[in-house]
């Protein structure tokens, strides 16, 4: 085995349907089947299972006319009882106790929140209790969704300081072609250099909402905070066990340096910031630079929307561009006071700021 001691693993909907949408009840026992294995072998492990809204669709016939955020509505609501009486029934015969973790990306929101959720999986995995995690599709609406169960699953993965995230799809990993010709061959291993624009496609999977380009881009997020991350299809037999055993085929983002835990809470606390920063080309340059700097308020140039002390902001560049987030050490109307001036008080600490 890698020295993985706890891994994320998320599934796709494409992994764990048929193409006519029903519930592939082979591939999840083979799949529930690798999870114990890994989890016998003193792996905690977190489950992070796409699945609720196809498996309603394949058991509800909407008429045409239901309203989108209605049809998703019925069909999650229906359909996560479907999928978990599934992963109960084949877990049981592991002996493994399941649980059902479904969240919204307003669960994220603040510090107290996050911390809140935290302690719930570090209680479960205390106590040899399996988390499968959803995204509760009954309550959540466009501006309120994760981009999708990768976006989930990546700030899971963070949040738990885990070691590896494992992100199950139908295709092989990210090509450096067309995956349709024969001459395309996979990308097996991917630093923070590596120009993937001119590889990726946009479009995204039958059931799922995310694409290549989406699961790319988690994955390089996750990877930039110390978690290894490997892009593999879960359609293959025994693909878990493969690539915790280090022997696994797929795409394979290579870990930076280990970040802190209030960076991995600052990474994915887009939805809670309260303002936008701009800076100038030199703060830029710096923020954007190998070693650490803090903002300061000589390179910032405007100031939008209001916050307090302690909320989370955004920083972007003159363009408008974003470039990261950042925890305010003092309020909006302090920050527009030294907007331009030298020798002020950090508006954002280097040790409460993420850099895309």
């Amino acid at each position: 085995m890698k020295n993985y001691q706890k891994i994320v693993i998320k599934i796709g909907s494409n992994v764990l349907t048929q193409a006519n949408g029903l519930l592939d009840f082979s591939r999840m026992a083979h799949l529930t089947g690798q999870l114990a294995a890994l989890r016998k072998e003193g792996i905690e492990i977190i489950l992070v299972s796409s699945g609720a809204v196809a498996s309603g669709r394949g058991a509800v016939q909407l008429p045409e006319k239901t309203d989108a955020v209605a049809r998703r509505q019925i069909w999650a609501a229906v359909g996560q009882v479907k999928l978990m009486q599934s992963y109960n029934e084949l877990f049981a015969f592991h002996q493994t106790v399941c649980s059902q973790v479904l969240v919204t990306k307003e669960d994220f929101r603040d510090r107290l929140h996050y911390i809140n959720i935290k302690n719930c999986f570090a209680a479960l995995l205390q106590h040899d209790i399996l988390p499968i995690v959803n995204e509760n599709d009954v309550v959540s609406v466009t501006e309120l969704m994760f981009t999708d169960n990768d976006e989930l699953a990546g700030l899971i993965a963070a949040m738990v300081d885990a070691d590896a995230l494992f992100i199950l799809t139908n295709v092989d990993g990210i090509y450096n072609g067309n995956p349709t010709l024969p001459t395309s061959k996979v990308i097996t291993e991917i630093d923070s250099h590596t120009d993937l624009s001119k590889y990726i496609s946009t479009q995204k999977s039958d059931f799922g909402r995310g694409g290549m380009l989406t699961k790319a881009n988690i994955a390089r997020k996750v990877a930039k905070l110390g978690i290894a991350v490997h892009l593999a299809n879960g359609k293959k037999d025994d693909v878990l066990l493969a690539l915790a055993n280090g022997t696994g085929e797929g795409t394979f983002f290579k870990p930076q340096r280990k970040a802190d835990n209030i960076k991995k809470w600052i990474a994915y606390a887009d939805g809670a910031a309260k303002g936008m920063v701009y800076i100038n080309e030199g703060a830029k340059e710096a923020l954007l630079a190998s070693k650490a700097h803090s903002l300061l308020p000589v390179g910032i140039t405007k100031i939008e929307g209001t916050f307090e002390k302690g909320e989370i902001i955004r920083i972007a560049d003159q363009e408008g561009q974003l470039i990261g987030l950042g925890v305010a050490q003092y309020h909006a109307e302090k920050a527009q006071e030294r907007i331009g001036k030298q020798k002020q008080k950090p508006l954002v600490h280097y040790d409460y700021l993420f850099v895309f």
